[in-house]
């Protein structure tokens, strides 16, 4: 299953030239994330109570500028649910045009920030949205 996170780019998200300044892209796409843990049950204020799930790792390729007023969605996927850490796959686009590809990496951690198990209901919770590979 793929999570779809609609994102409308605004005024906020752009550089002077009209177009999305690339740090906000990051910021999206944690929009994404937080909304889609939400989604599936673990809304963050809750998960932070007794861990925290940190981006450890990404890394993304800018396909074509996005501009003030684009209607982008961003299609969220899981790649790996570890014993600890989970892979996410993103893809933005606007009427079918690419617009961002990333690949990051979360880790679920305690309060001390040392990684811990993924707990089996968090887990169970994820694994619709894991890729199935053929």
């Amino acid at each position: 299953m793929i999570y779809e996170f609609p994102q409308k780019i605004l005024f906020k998200h752009c550089d002077p030239a009209g177009i999305v300044f690339y740090p906000r892209y990051f910021e999206m796409l944690n929009d994404c994330v937080e909304t889609f843990f939400a989604a599936i049950g673990f809304a963050f204020e809750d998960i932070h109570k007794i861990g925290r799930v940190p981006t450890v790792q990404i890394d993304a390729t800018f396909a074509t500028p996005s501009l003030h007023g684009d209607a982008m969605v961003i299609d969220l996927e899981l790649t790996k649910i570890g014993r600890s850490s989970i892979g996410l796959d993103f893809h933005a686009h606007c009427d079918g045009i690419t617009r961002l590809t990333a690949a990051s990496t979360l880790v679920y951690i305690n309060p001390d920030n040392r990684p811990q198990a993924i707990p089996d209901e968090l887990r169970n919770a994820l694994t619709p949205y894991l890729r199935r590979t053929t």
